[in-house]
C-alpha cells in the first residue's frame, strides 16, 4: 500500500536547464538567456488516468507557480496527453502541437502577430496545454489542424480548457491569463503571465 501511495504522490522539482533541454528551442538572440530558464518536472494524469511525470522549460521566476499549477491539476485528475520540452520536436511548434504536447519555452516569434514580436514562449512565460483539444483558431483555421474537431467549445470533452473549468481556474488562481478569452482569434491552449 505504501509503494502505491509513493507511486501516486505528486512530483514537483525545479532545476537549471541543461544543453539538451534547450538544444533546438534556444538560439542566439533569444530574449532570455539559458541561465534564466528552469526545467520543471511535474506529475500529471494521462488521458487513461495513469500517473506520469513530464517536463516543462520555463522562466525561473515562474517555476514555483508552474509546480503549484500542476500540483492542483494532478489532484483534480485533469488529463494531459504528454509533456515534453519542445527540443524533443527539434524546436518545431507545429510538430509539438500535432503530437498534442503540452509545452512552454520555445524561442520563436508570436504566431499571428502583425508586428512579428517575440512570443511569450520565447521568454518562458507561457504554456500551451493539450493543443489538439485546445486549438488556436487563427483566421478561421485550427492550429493544429487536428484541433478542428474541438473548435466548437460548446461540446465539452476531456482535456479541454473551458470558461469556469478546472484548467482555466487553476492557471488564473496564480494570476496567469487564458488565450481562450481573446476575441477574434482565441488561443484555447495558451496560458501566459501577461495575457499575450
Amino acid at each position: 500500500m505504501q509503494l502505491v501511495a509513493l507511486l501516486l504522490a505528486f512530483v514537483g522539482t525545479i532545476s537549471p536547464v541543461r544543453q539538451q533541454d534547450v538544444r533546438y528551442s534556444y538560439r542566439a538572440g533569444c530574449p532570455v538567456a539559458p541561465r534564466d530558464l528552469r526545467v520543471v518536472h511535474v506529475s500529471y494524469r494521462g488521458f487513461d488516468g495513469s500517473a506520469r511525470v513530464g517536463a516543462l522549460v520555463v522562466h525561473r521566476r515562474v517555476a514555483a507557480d508552474v509546480v503549484a499549477i500542476f500540483r492542483r491539476l494532478y489532484a483534480a485528475r485533469f488529463p494531459i496527453r504528454r509533456m515534453t520540452p519542445i527540443s524533443a520536436y527539434r524546436g518545431s511548434d507545429d510538430a509539438s502541437m500535432a503530437a498534442d504536447n503540452t509545452s512552454a519555452f520555445n524561442c520563436r516569434r508570436a504566431v499571428g502577430s502583425a508586428t512579428g514580436g517575440w512570443s511569450q514562449h520565447a521568454y518562458g512565460l507561457a504554456i500551451d496545454v493539450n493543443p489538439v483539444e485546445n486549438p488556436y483558431v487563427l483566421n478561421g483555421r485550427a492550429l493544429p489542424p487536428a484541433g478542428r474537431a474541438y473548435v466548437d467549445r460548446g461540446h465539452v470533452r476531456s482535456g479541454m480548457a473551458v470558461r469556469g473549468g478546472v484548467l482555466v481556474r487553476t492557471f488564473e488562481s496564480v494570476g496567469w491569463k487564458w488565450g481562450g478569452r481573446w476575441t477574434g482569434a482565441p488561443d484555447y491552449q495558451h496560458f501566459s503571465v501577461n495575457g499575450r
